[in-house]
Formats: structure tokens, sequence, C-alpha cells
């Protein structure tokens, strides 16, 4: 039965995703770890079952004919990333995140899920209060043995240190933890637009008072230019504003296999600023629906979205953040961490054979941090991740890289860079606004991700995905003006 595959899988702490042949029973187990932070994607094709970590590996089947989903792209626009299981291509979803799936063959030979069983959900349990002198030590103690199980290795460690509270936590903790075990401190990678940015300044001071061997890279404008193909590539997504993944991820693999982020933190804690006003976010999502005449954001908006890749029928913005409570729970559960955050890191890591662990989402940490009340993630004046901070308050992190305020990754990295490559291919991109009449307001309003969609058709639809492109951005834009 499934529920006894959830047990022993339910035992793993870590990152995860798996397909295991049960010869004797002739049955096919998948399993994806509780948080999604490795991927595992599957189509049914002519009566058979394809899966892969990847949506291109599925074109290793000849049946398989990719095709955007334009409903699944919509709410992707409204939301800002792929809602529950779904992704951008029909009929093709994900396995959920802590769940396994039980597959076999029936009479007639055709694949057939048999069961679905749960390993773990994400459910906020928050207590009613929070005492700092104590708690601030045991919140601190959890992230110390989600470090130090992360940090086990037989090859060199990394830490991709941004200059935010988070990075520089794994930084300081990883520093303490290595020393304790009489291993090699982890040294660190920075990436930016320019030395005057304020998080390669903040990354440069952690890095001074932890006296941490820095690496640090300057982007240019040919970096964009000439990653942004495999950022779409190798994303599957149509993520564009994150380009720094893939000069920060090549120059990292060329010294280390593993690394450490400090991904998951904003989403556990309430780092994120749209977290201070909820109804506001649902209003914005809901103008974005409302804007769009399709019928999948029509049925978001009703409360009716139906389908295997729909983990629910009520995704009404006004109902699913009503509170901090909802909203955190349903961004951990629906996508925004799994089909965003991690899928970024994840996607773009791999694609330089580098393997970013993170140590936010283990176990003793996302325990404890669901524990959390409310006011100590967000506190109704003040400054966010309240509690988290008063546990960095007990390392060696300089206090003003404690209290630095959250800058947003990508936009925040290099915002000229980022601003001129759009400018430059905006033209060019625009076409893709016609080909799709009933989102157009959707693509219109983000031009990253307009951009974004049309180096998707190219590469992953036109092309097929069969091959990594190796035309320019131009070239690819040609194709399908």
């Amino acid at each position: 039965p499934p529920a006894d595959h959830a047990a022993w899988v339910a035992r793993l702490d870590g990152m995860y995703a798996f397909a295991l042949w049960d010869a004797a029973a002739g049955r096919l187990i998948l399993a994806r770890d509780p948080m999604g932070i490795k991927p595992l994607v599957l189509a049914n094709v002519d009566g058979g079952l394809l899966f892969a970590s990847e949506m291109k590996g599925l074109r290793a089947h000849e049946g398989h004919v990719p095709m955007l989903d334009e409903g699944a792209l919509a709410l992707r626009l409204a939301w800002e990333y792929p809602l529950d299981l779904s992704t951008l291509l029909l009929g093709t979803r994900q396995v959920r995140p802590g769940t396994v799936e039980v597959w076999s063959l029936d009479d007639d030979g055709r694949a057939v899920m048999d069961s679905r069983a749960d390993i773990e959900r994400q459910r906020l349990a928050p207590a009613t209060t929070w005492d700092p002198n104590l708690g601030a030590a045991d919140l601190l103690e959890s992230f110390i043995q989600s470090v130090e199980q992360r940090l086990m290795a037989d090859v060199p460690v990394g830490i991709v240190l941004s200059g935010g509270l988070d990075s520089a936590l794994v930084a300081a903790v990883a520093h303490e933890a290595a020393e304790r075990a009489g291993q090699p401190v982890p040294e660190v990678w920075t990436v930016a637009g320019s030395e005057d940015n304020p998080d390669w300044k903040a990354a440069e001071a952690v890095s001074s008072a932890l006296e941490l061997t820095h690496h640090q890279h300057l982007l240019e404008a040919e970096d964009f230019e000439h990653h942004l193909p495999n950022l779409v590539w190798h994303g599957e997504d149509l993520d564009t504003s994150v380009m720094f993944f893939q000069p920060l991820f090549q120059t990292m693999a060329s010294s280390v296999k593993v690394g450490l982020c400090g991904q998951g933190a904003d989403e556990l804690h309430a780092g994120y600023p749209r977290y201070r006003d909820p109804h506001a976010h649902a209003s914005l999502v809901r103008q974005r629906l409302e804007a769009m005449d399709h019928p999948t954001a029509a049925a978001s908006l009703n409360g009716t979205l139906q389908g295997e890749a729909w983990l629910a029928s009520s995704h009404v913005p006004e109902a699913r953040l009503a509170t901090l409570d909802d909203m955190l729970g349903f961004e951990l559960e629906h996508g925004q961490l799994s089909n965003f955050q991690l899928r970024l890191v994840d996607r773009h890591s791999m694609a330089h054979g580098l393997e970013v662990r993170v140590p936010f989402l283990g176990a003793p940490h996302r325990d404890a941090a669901h524990r959390l009340p409310m006011d100590w993630r967000l506190p109704s004046s003040g400054e966010e991740k309240a509690a988290l901070r008063r546990a960095a308050d007990l390392t060696r992190l300089p206090k003003d890289i404690v209290r630095r305020p959250k800058l947003p990754a990508g936009t925040a990295t290099a915002p000229n860079l980022l601003r001129a490559t759009l400018e430059t291919h905006h033209d060019a991109a625009a076409s893709v606004v016609e080909r799709y009449p009933r989102i157009a307001s959707g693509l219109a309003n983000q031009p990253d991700v307009m951009l974004g969609l049309a180096l998707f058709e190219a590469i992953h639809l036109v092309d097929g995905g069969r091959q990594a492109p190796t035309g320019s951005v131009a070239d690819l834009l040609e194709m399908v003006a």
C-alpha cells in the first residue's frame, strides 16, 4: 500500500526525487522530498507513463510533443509562479512535493496510478507565545543541526553569499560547524552588477568579519546576453530577472561540487515585503486575473479549478491570502517555494554539475519555524523575520548584517544590466503578445516574462527542447517573430 511506502520514505531527511520499480509486485513507486527541492515530472503518452527530472527529458519519447498550456500560463502570470503541480506544457505535471505515487499496468497494458499517499504536508502550528531569551538559542540550534547535516560531503563545499541575512547566517553557522568538525571552512561566492551594489558590499563585510575566502564575480552585459538562452533552456520557465544564477553557479562549479544557500528562509520566517499586507497582494493577483480574458483565470476567481494539476478547487486570491498564516501556508504548499525559488536554484546549479543544498529546509529547522508565532515572524511594527534575527544575534555576524532589511534577488543584483537587456529585446519579444490575445494584458505588464515566453517558445516549443540553444538571444527571437 502507498501508506507503507510513505512511512519508510518519511524517514529520509534531505532532498530527493526517485522512481523505484518493484519487480515482484509489478509497480512503479515515484516519490519527491517534502519541500520539492528536487524535481520530478511526468506525462501519459500512448497509454504509457513518461517521467523525468526535466520536461525536456520527456522528449526522448517520440510521442511526446511539447505544447504550451495557456491556462497554466495565465495563472503563472497572475501569481508569478506555476501553481500546484502544473507546468507550462500541456499534459505534463509534477509529482507533488512530499508525496508517493504508485503506478501499475491495467489489463490492457496501460499505465494507471493506483494510489497516492502523503509523506509529509507543511502545516503551520504557531505557538501563542515565544520567549526570545530561551527560544532564540533553540531556533539557532535547529538551524545548526540542519547545516551540520548538509556539510557532510567527500568533496569541497562552498556557500552562496548574497549579502543578505539568510546566506550570511548559513556562512556563519557553517564556519563554526566546520571548525568544530575539523573540516575546511567553506569558501563563499558572490556575484553582482557593480562594486557599488549594496549586496556586494554587505557580502564583503560578512566575509571580512568571518575571515572567509571570498570569490567575487562582477557581471558584464555580455554575461547576460551569453547566459540568457541557457537560463531558459535549463530553467524551463519564463524567468529572466535571475540571470545571475548561471554565471554564479558556473563560477562556483569550477572550484566546488557541493554548495549551501539560504533559500527557504523567507517563506518560513515571512521575509518578503508582500507578507506585510496580504490583502494588497490578493488584490493585485485578482486584478491580474480579471484583466485576462481566459477561462482558467475565471475559474481561479470563482473557485472551480479542476484537473490533475490542481490540488484544490479554490484558488480565489482573497481566500488563499486572507491572513499571514494563510499566505505562508499557501505558498509552502501550492508552488511559490517549490516551483519558483527552489526550482531556480536546483535547475541552474545542476546545469553546471553543482549540488546545492538548502539547510533552512532541513527537518529540524523547518519544524521549529512552523511553531513560531506569527508576530515573531512579522511583527506589526519593526523588522521582518524577527525570531530568526534574534537567533542570528547569537552568532559572530556583524549586527548591521543581522538588522539588514530584505532586498529582492535578481532585480537588485544587477538592475542596470537587466534593464538594458529588456530594453534591447523588447520590440522583438513583443510579438508574443499578439499570439496570446486572451492573456495579453498579463504579458504586456511584465516585460521580463514576455521576453522569457518568447525564448521559451523558441527553445522548448519550436525546437522541441531537443538540444541546448546555440544561437544568440536575437536569433532565438527571430525564430518566433
